[in-house]
């Protein structure tokens, strides 16, 4: 029997993160010591309380049976979380749903909202499941240039009229993966206001919402006046509370939006484990100085990586936030290069940019999911890297 994929199958982008981790796996296989930067994955774990509180609702037999839905406890703490955080009112009721992780809602959210022949303008570069997730909806992408001359913001002004007439959707996401940038309440503003004018649902992508350094504000989208009339919010425990391999998460806002995606995940799955559930209850009410000592966590980490990249000669800028390093590469390199040239010769694994799209060539990505004293061999190894690898110039972004 001769199996073929759907034709979509053809569509979705891949490559680049199977074959960075086959040529990981290649130099493990040989012996080779690899300080791997390349997957987003905390390397923290949850706290006592988390792992207690799972423990003991997983001691019940009476838990392992189907949720179906997140518990009205959950919604309550995502509304007293996001109340205490981020200065932003929710009703529990209606204007939160659970999800199994953020991945999930947005990988689900395109079905639910997007005909095909309707457009969704999507971060360039961005997440790999914002695109993927419209694609195997079936609308279509208008990428979005994140640019250094920018600010890494899209310039709304720059999208073309017969695109817009035609749009369902807008992905952002600040902090955002890869690009680290912020956004201020003006630009948020300026989305409101934009997507009111051309009817379009804005979908922010909040997951690093808890690690932002250097006194920067924490900006929810919802926090905007307006904003829960055009748009939704996804964050996460996977970052947040360490909770990524436990898949819970929500998104809040638009009560219709969120009834919509709700609709369509009551035919899909049969909700989170309830000991989760329990355990996110605790985490979202928790004595937060956890967040703050996890963010001058990954605050060391991040000056420790900066401070021994620019060092080495490569003038890095020193990400405001997220669990990332955005890194314009040395020129006279692709970023596919240069990434399979630092793990094979430096094993050091970072992402190229150009996996996330189009505009993220030139750059690579560097996950703090390292301790320090791994980081600052990373950089030091790279250091020697470069010296044996000249290229014309270093470039600083």
């Amino acid at each position: 029997m001769d199996m073929m994929p759907s034709a979509k199958m053809d569509l979705l982008t891949t490559g680049i993160f199977t074959e960075l981790a086959d040529r990981k796996q290649d130099c493990l296989k040989r012996g080779k010591d690899v300080i791997d930067l390349s997957v987003g994955s905390p390397d923290l774990g949850p706290s006592q309380l988390v792992m207690d509180t799972i423990a003991e609702y997983s001691r019940n037999p009476a838990n392992y049976g189907y949720t179906l839905k997140g518990t009205s406890e959950f919604n309550e703490a995502v509304r007293y979380f996001y109340k205490q955080r981020y200065h932003v009112e929710v009703n529990p009721r209606d204007e939160v749903l659970q999800l199994m992780g953020s991945q999930d809602g947005l990988s689900h959210l395109a079905t639910a909202m997007v005909n095909p022949g309707e457009y969704v303008l999507v971060p360039d570069p961005g997440y790999p499941i914002y695109e993927a997730s419209v694609t195997i909806a079936g609308g279509l992408i208008y990428p979005m240039p994140l640019l250094q001359e920018n600010k890494f913001l899209p310039k709304l002004e720059d999208i073309p009229s017969e695109v817009l007439n035609k749009t369902k959707m807008m992905i952002l996401s600040y902090p955002g993966n890869p690009v680290t940038a912020l956004a201020d309440e003006e630009f948020f503003e300026k989305v409101v206001e934009f997507a009111k004018l051309h009817q379009i649902l804005v979908v922010h992508d909040f997951a690093y919402s808890e690690i932002i350094f250097d006194n920067n504000p924490q900006i929810s989208f919802l926090s905007i006046e307006g904003a829960k009339e055009v748009g939704i919010e996804f964050n996460s425990l996977s970052k947040t509370f360490n909770m990524a391999g436990c898949r819970i998460g929500y998104v809040l806002g638009n009560a219709k939006a969120i009834s919509i995606l709700s609709s369509l995940k009551s035919h899909m799955d049969y909700g989170v484990f309830l000991p989760i559930q329990r355990a996110a209850e605790k985490a979202l009410t928790s004595d937060f100085s956890v967040l703050d000592e996890q963010v001058k966590l990954y605050e060391d980490r991040r000056n420790t990586l900066i401070a021994g990249l620019n060092k080495s000669g490569w003038k890095v800028q020193s990400s405001p936030a997220t669990m990332f390093v955005w890194a314009s590469i040395p020129s006279g390199w692709t970023s596919r290069q240069f990434a399979f040239e630092l793990l094979e010769k430096a094993g050091v694994a970072v992402v190229p940019g150009d996996a996330f799209g189009k505009e993220g060539e030139g750059y690579v990505r560097m996950a703090l999911v390292q301790p320090p004293h791994r980081l600052a061999e990373a950089a030091d190894r790279i250091q020697l890297f470069l010296s044996t690898n000249p290229s014309e110039k270093l470039v600083e972004i």
